[in-house]
């Protein structure tokens, strides 16, 4: 009897599986994921893109219902087109670590780079055309890749997946496919170190299920740690002089950029990830250091035990899930000219004010504010740049001193004039900006997206402008909730 209760039940499990699904989705997919592998290949001028492989893996954890991406957001497009009809099967907008990489200095010397990156999609029940396109200065979309896709294929990887990966739930609200789930991909975490991975895990999800617009969303949201042990624990720091094997190759110094900390093993970040659904990927690195990044729906990356994790840890967050833009404009970065003059950027939270009557977050401009909106700039200025010049010499003796193999006490002391600095600078502008007769206001404050002029934010302070235990500005908030509604109905 028990085993006929038992098959009753796992019957009626599928039956109403198969209701539940949408007609729309079910006569197009399956319920399965499709990971596309490229090779990004090229320079400030040139760009190749090529395909690696294949692979179908677990249930698709995005939305069945949202299957063509409505944002315009990202340097790229993939889509799954009907090559009979050409009618757009399904799209998403991404960022690209190429994409940054076209943007520095190296690139525009000629310097040809290849990075791996990974497009999911549903699998789809018939051959498709997998089309990506490159947008151009003028945010117009171009096909710079395409290959056909035939599901049922043998050249398609199907490998099981690593069974030593460990997954870890850490806030479960419901199925996947109504929820967005996030995935916390730890690094730098040695076997000895899984109690560290699983009290780091518990901690992050605490912050991020405190933070608006995440707290009143929390049912929205699925989170999950998944582990597999480094062999040695931390990540690389090359300016440092200091280089680890880990499970995913996160490194600072990422595009040249110090405090930038990104990976180029897309393949290995990818295979460990599969372990559990996901729609955005964080990577917890388990370094005392500051540091992390964003790139939109790829992947972000944070340290863990600095001063400024919580921040950093949302601040990422924002970017490759959100699409959000950095807001600040005196710190130094890699790229050079990353948003074109004249050309309004996709991003919600900075704009060209091209129109300023009717700016992107029109609804959320307080009543009677000057478009743009004058803010004591100049005073901010000066005190930011002044900061950013001995924090960059700091930071230079600090990487000399590990390089040269100085005592342990003189670095340390070296780490320690610098987070005091980053502090003492904070609170300063925490205090110069709440001061301002304009904190609460929107509007729009020239100095955003790395330019001091000709880019404009909406609110004096944001979660994307400064560090700190802050929230996002209203306009970063109502944007992050709409991508939320496309993940979770």
């Amino acid at each position: 009897m028990r085993t006929i209760a038992l098959a009753l039940i796992f019957a009626l499990r599928a039956l109403f599986s198969i209701a539940d699904e949408p007609a729309g989705f079910a006569a197009g997919f399956h319920d399965q994921t499709m990971r596309v592998d490229l090779v990004h290949v090229g320079n400030a001028a040139e760009e190749f893109v090529t395909l690696d492989r294949v692979l179908v893996q677990g249930a698709w954890a995005g939305s069945r219902t949202h299957l063509v991406d409505p944002f315009g957001i990202g340097r790229y497009e993939a889509r799954l087109v009907d090559p009979v009809t050409g009618a757009v099967l399904f799209s998403r907008g991404f960022d690209s670590y190429f994409g940054e990489y076209r943007t520095t200095g190296a690139a525009a010397k000629g310097l040809r780079r290849a990075y791996h990156e990974s497009v999911l999609t549903p699998l789809p029940k018939k051959t498709v055309r997998f089309v990506l396109l490159a947008r151009s200065g003028d945010r117009s979309l171009k096909e710079v890749s395409a290959f056909v896709i035939d599901p049922t294929s043998w050249t398609l990887d199907r490998s099981p997946l690593d069974p030593a990966i460990k997954v870890y739930p850490a806030h479960i609200s419901g199925d996947p496919h109504g929820k967005v789930d996030v995935a916390i991909i730890g690094e730098g975490y040695t076997a000895a170190e899984e109690g560290k991975f699983k009290a780091d895990l518990d901690r992050f999800t605490k912050i991020f299920l405190s933070a608006e617009p995440y707290a009143h969303l929390r049912d929205r949201f699925n989170i999950r740690g998944v582990l597999t042990f480094s062999q040695q624990s931390g990540c690389s720091e090359p300016s440092f002089g200091a280089w680890r094997t880990t499970a995913v190759g996160a490194s600072f110094d990422s595009l040249g950029s110090e405090r930038y900390v990104l990976t180029e093993d897309n393949r290995a970040l990818r295979d460990i990830a599969a372990a559990a659904p996901y729609d955005a990927l964080y990577i917890m690195v388990n370094s005392p250091r500051y540091g992390g990044g964003g790139i939109y729906n790829l992947f972000c990356t944070f340290t863990t035990d600095n001063q400024w994790a919580e921040y950093i840890f949302l601040h990422e967050f924002g970017h490759t899930f959100g699409g959000l833009a950095d807001e600040y404009y005196t710190s130094s970065v890699a790229y050079n000219d990353f948003y074109p003059k004249g050309i309004e950027p996709a991003e919600a939270n900075i704009t060209a004010l091209l129109d300023p009557a009717n700016v992107k977050w029109k609804a959320l401009v307080t009543p009677g504010t000057a478009m743009p909106t004058p803010w004591e700039k100049a005073g901010f200025d000066t005190m930011d740049m002044a900061y950013q010049k001995t924090r960059g010499e700091l930071n230079e003796r600090i990487a000399r001193a590990k390089r040269d193999g100085a005592p342990r006490d003189e670095v340390a002391k070296l780490q320690e004039d610098s987070e005091r600095l980053s502090r003492e600078h904070a609170g300063k502008i925490d205090a110069y900006l709440a001061a301002s007769r304009f904190a609460s206001r929107v509007g729009a404050f020239e100095g955003a997206g790395y330019a001091a002029q000709g880019l404009y934010r909406p609110m004096l302070d944001c979660l994307m402008f400064s560090k700190g235990a802050k929230p996002f500005c209203r306009v970063c908030q109502a944007h992050l909730e709409r991508v939320i509604e496309q993940y979770s109905e």
